[in-house]
């Protein structure tokens, strides 16, 4: 059972709307948390609501992203929840635009918010929501997450925002090999 989900992005408005961003872009777009209190503490900003009686934390670290660990293991020690608990967030490269992957552990390709995680975790077995941004055309990696969509992708972002929503309601109620099998697939929404 997850009981922390952890949307990963940067503080401050000049990164409001980076790809980098979009783990936080997903949380405020969650119907079921978006009227929620959220509470400071734990270097972050978090908020909980309940799934069939059982309560699950929602975490913004209002770190940056390198130091994402440094707000998820406090709330965890706190709250008590394992790490085998946590679902994480992220943008991904190698996935295209629109595109959604569920995982468990694994590799951290290079992601500093996950390495940050993990190093502080002490594991890299936390679950992930991997959801994509694709790749540049041309340039740096860097200057891609940290600049913001395209505003001629504003409709395409709105969906990606739902169906990643959605795709976590999903993992509550039919679990995570079921959720898996129905958002991991190639042809589920690319949108490049």
């Amino acid at each position: 059972m997850i009981k922390l989900v952890v949307g990963l992005g940067n503080p401050g408005r000049e990164y409001e709307l980076n790809r980098h961003n979009i783990g936080w872009l997903v949380l405020d777009n969650m119907s079921k948390i978006n009227s929620n209190i959220w509470k400071n503490k734990f270097k972050g900003e978090y908020t909980d609501c309940s799934f069939d009686g059982e309560k699950v934390y929602f975490l913004k670290p209002q770190t940056f992203m390198n130091l994402s660990g440094q707000s998820v293991w406090p709330l965890c020690q706190f709250f008590k929840i394992k790490p085998s608990e946590v679902l994480v967030l992220h943008d991904e490269l190698d996935i295209p635009f629109g595109q959604i992957q569920f995982k468990k552990g694994g590799g951290l390709a290079g992601h500093n918010g996950l390495k940050s995680i993990a190093k502080d975790l002490g594991t890299q077995d936390f679950y992930r929501m991997r959801i994509g941004i694709g790749r540049p055309p041309r340039g740096s990696v860097s200057s891609w997450v940290l600049a913001d969509f395209p505003k001629d992708k504003d409709i395409e972002l709105g969906i990606v925002l739902e169906n990643s929503a959605k795709a976590i309601i999903d993992l509550f109620s039919i679990g995570f090999k079921k959720a898996s099998n129905q958002y991991n697939r190639k042809d589920f929404l690319k949108l490049e």
